[in-house]
């Protein structure tokens, strides 16, 4: 079939990883389920991208769409070649404070959670990264997880406070894992948790604290963010912590605490007076 031909294609050729062919597959099987054939035309790859901007689509999902439909109308040999919207610059609006995230820990039922809420707040790592986390993939001694297979099929280091390791010292204790186990699973079948169990989970121990706001996993990955920005920590270390490819991915962090900018610069201005 020539749509898993392409699939395939994502694997071998451009050696993308399992989690960013999934997002690809996602995409195109809606368009093309509900184009009702595998060869669209241009004409109708251009209505449908129209009619994304027209509903106000977010800009990465409409700039992810263009990118996969480019890459699958290439791949039957009809290429189309579609504008690029201009990035917005968005700020971080609604973060879980300090307080709130400690609420949120205060709130968990028992070490399991404890370990879920405390890996999403201190490493701010992404869902699929948190889901694909393995027992051998934490270092206890070392203070860090290793991320394998990331977005963009990238790997790197995270790392987490010594309570945070505790925490995950003593669930492994008491959930007794293999090296090559997952760090969580789902409870009645043992199952690799999956980005809906995650996002369930944080959700029920949320409404637990009164907490008005939408909580949810990225919501832990931003606060964070932020938090260490507020604690003056370099902008090239927090992209380096969230695996950010590019720095204007991260200064959304800076513009969102524009009196961070003005305390700095009130300590270095010079004199003119």
């Amino acid at each position: 079939m020539e749509v898993e031909a392409f699939y395939d294609s994502l694997l071998v050729k451009n050696a993308f990883g399992d989690v960013t062919v999934g997002g690809y597959r996602k995409v195109l099987s809606k368009f093309l389920r509900d184009l009702g054939n595998s060869e669209p035309t241009s004409e109708q790859v251009e209505r449908h991208i129209a009619g994304m901007r027209k509903v106000n689509y977010s800009y990465s999902h409409i700039r992810n769409s263009i990118v996969i439909l480019e890459r699958y109308m290439e791949f039957i040999g009809t290429p189309v070649k579609l504008g690029r919207m201009k990035r917005p610059h968005p700020i971080v609006k609604d973060i879980l404070s300090e307080g709130e995230v400690a609420r949120m820990l205060g709130a968990c039922n028992g070490i399991r959670e404890q370990v879920i809420i405390s890996i999403l707040a201190y490493s701010g790592i992404r869902n699929s990264e948190f889901c694909n986390l393995k027992v051998r993939d934490v270092d206890l001694d070392k203070g860090l997880i290793r991320i394998f297979d990331g977005k963009g099929s990238k790997d790197r280091l995270a790392y987490v406070s010594r309570e945070c390791l505790k925490l995950i010292n003593d669930y492994l204790n008491e959930y007794l894992r293999e090296k090559d186990d997952y760090l969580i699973t789902t409870l009645v079948e043992g199952n690799q948790y999956t980005g809906w169990d995650l996002r369930k989970r944080v959700k029920v121990i949320s409404k637990r604290t009164g907490i008005l706001k939408r909580v949810y996993p990225h919501l832990m990955r931003h606060s964070l963010a932020s938090h260490l920005v507020s604690r003056n920590c370099s902008v090239i270390t927090i992209m380096n912590l969230l695996g950010h490819t590019n720095l204007n991915t991260t200064q959304i962090y800076l513009r969102s605490f524009p009196q961070k900018v003005q305390a700095e610069y009130m300590f270095v201005v010079p004199n003119y007076i």
